[in-house]
C-alpha cells in the first residue's frame, strides 16, 4: 500500500500554504477531504476515470493531487487564487480533467450521474468518483440523482460523501439533519474517512454483485491535522494571519 500518510502531510503542508499566501478560505473543508483524495489520487486513471468535485470549495487539495500526477505544473499550482490565475478556490472546467464545475451545491452529483449514464450507454471503461460534502446531502437535486442512478443501475459510479458534521453556517445536525443511509438500490458502507486502509478498501473493491452504484459515508474531523482548527467551524471561511499557519505549519511538520 502507498505511504498514504506522507502523502497526505505534504498535501496538507502544501494547501495550507496555498491558501494563506491567497488569503482565502475553507482550509477546514481542504483538511478533512485530504485523506479520501491521498488514497483516491494514487489510483484514479485519467485516461478513463472522470473526478467529479461536487464539493468545489476543497479546490486546492484537487489542484494539488492534480499537480501531484503531472496534470499541471508548479507554476500552476502556486499561482492559485492569484490575480489573473484560473486556478480559482472553486473547482471550474479550465483543465480537461475537470470536467465539471464544483461549488454550486447540489450539482456535482447530477452531473456525475450523467457521465455515468453515458459511459454505460456507450460501453465505456473506467469509474466515476464523486466528492460530495455532506451539506450538499440536504439538496432535492442530490436525492433526485440518488434515485436515478439506482435506476438505471449505475455500477460504474462511486460517490464518496465527507461527512464532517458541518456546513457553512453550523453543524449539520442543527441546521437540517437528513438521514445519509439506506439509499435504495445503492451499495453503502460507513468508513472512517482519514483510515487509508478503509478507503483503500472501499473506493477500489471490485464491481458488487447487484449491478448498483456504490455510496460511501467517509466520517471524517474537519480541519484535520491541525489541532486548533480541527471541528472548529469558523476555519470555514476564515483566513488566515500568519501566527496561524506558523502554528499549523509546525503541527504538520512533527
Amino acid at each position: 500500500m502507498s505511504n498514504y500518510e506522507q502523502i497526505a502531510t505534504q498535501a496538507r503542508i502544501k494547501v495550507l500554504e496555498l491558501i494563506y499566501k491567497a488569503q482565502t478560505s475553507h482550509i477546514g473543508s481542504n483538511f478533512s477531504a485530504i485523506d479520501i483524495m491521498a488514497v483516491l489520487f494514487e489510483k484514479i486513471n485519467p485516461e478513463k476515470d472522470i473526478f467529479v468535485l461536487s464539493a468545489g470549495w476543497k479546490a486546492a487539495a484537487l489542484y494539488y493531487f492534480m499537480w501531484r500526477k503531472g496534470m499541471i505544473t508548479k507554476e500552476e499550482l502556486n499561482s492559485y487564487c492569484q490575480t489573473g490565475s484560473k486556478w480559482i478556490g472553486l473547482s471550474e472546467p479550465v483543465h480537461t480533467f475537470i470536467k465539471f464545475a464544483g461549488g454550486s451545491m447540489g450539482m456535482g452529483l447530477p452531473a456525475a450521474v450523467g457521465f455515468a449514464l453515458s459511459k454505460k450507454l456507450k460501453g465505456e471503461e473506467g469509474k466515476i468518483y464523486c466528492l460530495m460534502s455532506d451539506g450538499e446531502m440536504q439538496i432535492g437535486t442530490s436525492w433526485e440523482s440518488v434515485l436515478i442512478a439506482a435506476h438505471h443501475k449505475l455500477d460504474n459510479l462511486v460517490v464518496i460523501v465527507d461527512r464532517n458534521g458541518f456546513q457553512a453556517m453550523g453543524k449539520i445536525k442543527e441546521i437540517l439533519n437528513v438521514n445519509l443511509k439506506d439509499f435504495k438500490g445503492w451499495d453503502e458502507c460507513v468508513v472512517d474517512g482519514h483510515d487509508y486502509e478503509d478507503l483503500e478498501r472501499n473506493i477500489f473493491k471490485f464491481a458488487n454483485e447487484y449491478n448498483t452504484p456504490t455510496m460511501i459515508h467517509a466520517d471524517t474531523i474537519k480541519g484535520k491535522g491541525v489541532s486548533f482548527m480541527e471541528n472548529n467551524n469558523l476555519y470555514h471561511y476564515k483566513n488566515l494571519s500568519e501566527e496561524e499557519y506558523n502554528l499549523a505549519l509546525k503541527e504538520l511538520n512533527i
